[in-house]
């Protein structure tokens, strides 16, 4: 038992186990793939955006300016005039607010689906365990994870200083235009520099979902005992299948043993096989298969036949053929019609019946 306690997991999660996995929680997901996604297309979105952005606040803060002096002096009013000013300029801003809910609901949905659970909210006292916690703080994921953040500090402070630069020439040339031509232009190398930053990042965040993936995939891996206990749980103990099986051969057998004296005809081998056949051709489109066994059952099928008094006919290929071909409740095939039918016909003529 101990053995099983301690084997390495070496299996593939099966798809309960992932299942199981899910619903409390445990998906394979990148934060870092969501906030490159957001960065670039939120800057994307501004780059499209800001122009008409920008209009609109420079009527808004016009409005404001010319009516600012013609503004009665009293709380009411002063209050009244900021809400409503702070109202428009957030309507401004709900086209930006709607684009990013989107794109940061969408991409969760790319990584994980559709999923909802109240597993993570619930409390767990072993995140309160101090020794946990040391050792999750010196564990090779947390190496990992600074190492990542090491390298995306660089490469955003590298990028940064490579673009603004390249742009200073630039700068030097504002200094004689006007307040809204520099604001402008400081806007433009904001978003380029943002937009191409942004794009480092999802290049390092798609590696980091491949990597988040891959460990995922690993702290669900199975040992073999594992998958034996999971079969268990689903499928129950190969004890239970057995008995399950064996009673379900009784029932079977039961009911066999019920529709033997109804039969027509039992054809024999004589002794090794046992063949009951039932005909009704008002009911019946060809011969039917009641009942059929070898050696004891064979045995018990004769004898429930002779105490019904149904005829017991000898014909060793008629019964080879049957027993091969037939399952019990299964009509005779059409290539035994003619061998089938010539043992109804002497039957028949035995009680005296005349051959349908």
């Amino acid at each position: 038992m101990a053995e099983e306690q301690f084997q390495e997991r070496t299996e593939k999660a099966t798809p309960r186990r992932k299942q199981k996995a899910r619903e409390e929680g445990k998906v394979a997901r990148s934060q870092e793939l969501n906030s490159a996604v957001i960065l670039c297309l939120g800057a994307a979105t501004l780059y499209f955006l800001g122009p008409l952005l920008a209009d609109e606040l420079k009527r808004l803060m016009t409005h404001l300016f010319t009516q600012a002096p013609l503004m009665q002096a009293d709380n009411a009013s002063l209050i009244a005039f900021i809400s409503e000013r702070v109202v428009g300029f957030f309507i401004l801003l709900t086209p930006i607010f709607a684009v990013l809910a989107v794109i940061a609901y969408g991409i969760n949905i790319l990584q994980v689906g559709f999923l909802f659970t109240s597993k993570p909210l619930e409390p767990k006292f072993d995140k309160l365990n101090i020794a946990n916690g040391i050792k999750r703080l010196f564990s090779i994921m947390s190496l990992v994870y600074l190492v990542r953040d090491v390298i995306k500090i660089i490469l955003i402070a590298f990028l940064a200083y490579r673009i603004i630069t390249s742009q200073l020439d630039m700068f030097f040339n504002l200094a004689d235009n006007t307040v809204a031509v520099f604001g402008g232009a400081i806007g433009k190398v904001a978003l380029t520099t943002t937009l191409q930053i942004g794009a480092v990042l999802l290049i390092l965040a798609v590696f980091d979902y491949a990597f988040q993936k891959y460990d995922f995939e690993k702290n669900i891996k199975m040992s073999k005992q594992d998958i034996k206990d999971e079969m268990k749980d689903t499928e129950g103990s190969p004890q239970t299948k057995s008995r399950i099986r064996r009673i379900q051969r009784e029932m079977s057998r039961k009911r066999m043993m019920r529709e033997i004296p109804k039969a027509d005809v039992v054809v024999t081998n004589p002794t090794r096989l046992a063949i009951a056949l039932r005909y009704d051709s008002n009911e019946m489109e060809a011969p039917m298969v009641v009942a059929k066994g070898e050696r004891l059952l064979a045995d018990k099928i004769r004898e429930i036949a002779r105490e019904a008094g149904v005829p017991i006919v000898e014909n060793r290929p008629v019964a080879r053929a049957l027993f091969r071909m037939c399952e019990v409740g299964s009509y005779v095939p059409a290539k035994l019609y003619k061998a089938v039918a010539e043992v109804l016909a002497y039957v028949y003529r035995l009680k005296g019946q005349e051959v349908s």
